[in-house]
């Protein structure tokens, strides 16, 4: 009887524990099923540790800017913005201002030698801005009196260095984005004629000669260089500055070219053809979209004319020729980045070949800001949800090697950015709007 108990207390506990084990092991699924979902969320809404986007700080609201006037620059410890009315420095590690320089008078911002875009090419620690008298807009500026001054500003501490005068034409400052250039220890400017454009045969004065509107100062001192040799019969129409040489795209008699000069001397280098097969019109569009590697965007006046971008060689030698899209582009150690599809490409503009694809990061994603440098290109995107996520790709490779999502709460303004800088663990986003925005946003992972 003992036995037949005890075997029978045995099974009874057998049984009991058989119910429990399994509510265990469906609680056991439903906590997993939890967790993997609320990790899901943390990291699709960016509060999943280390896989996720903080915002350090932002700089305050500032007020609607204009469409010309705008850039923005990193020099060491500090990030500094231009718009139409002030240029202003902040601490780039938290954000606070250190420096204004608010544009004497009722004079305003026509014109910077960073070309309207996040730039980082500040070695002399000194930006160019152009001025334009209150009111010199419509006829006022096809008079000639459009930006007629060049002011050197201090990107350390706000001080204006020195001023000079320049020759303006009628550009209208929203197209006035290759007119100042800085860097290899010069400060470049093109002086511009209206009557350039007209039948010589209707001119109504002597129009300023091309080998007197090309010309370089010292950046600290504003002390004259030079004068560039510009071939004869040719007039600068854009102009950058690469590590050894001054480069200018040139409207000549009877087509379009690309010279450079001596940045010690403003000795005629060489000077080059745009196109490969027939002449570009001589009033076709051209701009730089990189002095190094030597990269210009190329749109011809004329039908069935040469629209593509074109790189050069060191010695002026035309190289590639290929097509971006109209998305973030950056040039970095000797590529071009294009984020214009659903992922980032790369070029070698010594060929005008693709030389790697990224991934795809879905048609409902697109790139808003690119940085590319030290072997690596970071990019901003925004979904059609308003998401934001960081995208890093081995500039060598196209190989991804992080990848971020923006808290949702921080992510707010990033669908306008204009640039984007690396510096030290920060990634700041510039930015100008003619609704009013925040100039600047620093953000690292987390």
């Amino acid at each position: 009887m003992a036995a037949r108990g005890t075997g029978g207390a045995a099974r009874s506990s057998a049984g009991s524990r058989g119910p429990l084990v399994a509510w265990l092991v469906v609680l056991g699924v439903l906590l997993a099923l939890g967790g993997g979902l609320a990790s899901c969320v943390a990291s699709e809404t960016g509060h999943m540790p280390g896989d996720s986007m903080e915002r350090v700080w932002d700089t305050p609201y500032d007020k609607p800017a204009a469409p010309y006037g705008n850039a923005a620059w990193l020099v060491g410890d500090t990030v500094v913005r231009s718009r139409f009315d002030a240029v202003t420095g902040f601490d780039a590690r938290t954000g606070a201002r250190r420096w204004e320089y608010a544009v004497p008078g009722r004079a305003e911002i026509c014109a910077t030698s960073g070309g309207g875009a996040a730039t980082g090419d500040t070695a002399d620690a000194v930006a160019l801005i152009g001025l334009m008298d209150p009111g010199a807009g419509g006829q006022a500026r096809r008079a000639g009196k459009g930006c007629a001054t060049v002011a050197a500003i201090d990107l350390k501490t706000g001080r204006e260095l020195w001023r000079t005068t320049r020759t303006p034409g009628d550009t209208d400052p929203e197209d006035a984005t290759d007119v100042l250039a800085t860097g290899s220890g010069l400060a470049v400017l093109r002086d511009e004629d209206a009557q350039w454009d007209e039948d010589p045969g209707r001119r109504t004065r002597p129009a300023l000669p091309g080998d007197r509107a090309l010309r370089a100062f010292d950046p600290r001192t504003g002390a004259p260089r030079w004068k560039a040799a510009v071939p004869e019969g040719c007039v600068p129409r854009a102009v950058a500055v690469a590590p050894e040489r001054v480069l200018a795209a040139l409207r000549c008699a009877t087509e379009a070219k690309l010279a450079a000069f001596d940045p010690a001397t403003g000795k005629e280098l060489w000077t080059t053809a745009l196109g490969a097969r027939r002449p570009v019109d001589p009033k076709a569009v051209v701009s730089f979209l990189s002095a190094e590697p030597t990269v210009l965007m190329v749109q011809d006046a004329v039908p069935h004319g040469l629209h593509a971008f074109v790189g050069f060689g060191a010695d002026g030698r035309r190289q590639g020729e290929f097509q971006l899209g109209g998305g973030a582009q950056a040039a970095a150690d000797g590529k071009v980045f294009d984020s214009s599809g659903s992922g980032v490409t790369a070029v070698d503009p010594a060929t005008g070949k693709e030389l790697w694809t990224s991934e795809s990061w879905g048609s409902w994603r697109e790139a808003t800001a690119m940085h590319a440098g030290g072997g690596r290109v970071s990019v901003f995107t925004r979904s059609r949800k308003g998401l934001d996520e960081l995208y890093v790709f081995d500039a060598a490779t196209g190989e991804e090697v992080d990848r971020r999502t923006f808290d949702r709460d921080t992510d707010d303004g990033n669908e306008e950015l204009a640039g984007l800088f690396r510096h030290e663990d920060l990634w700041i986003a510039a930015r100008w709007s003619q609704g009013g925005q925040r100039p600047f946003s620093a953000y690292r992972t987390w």
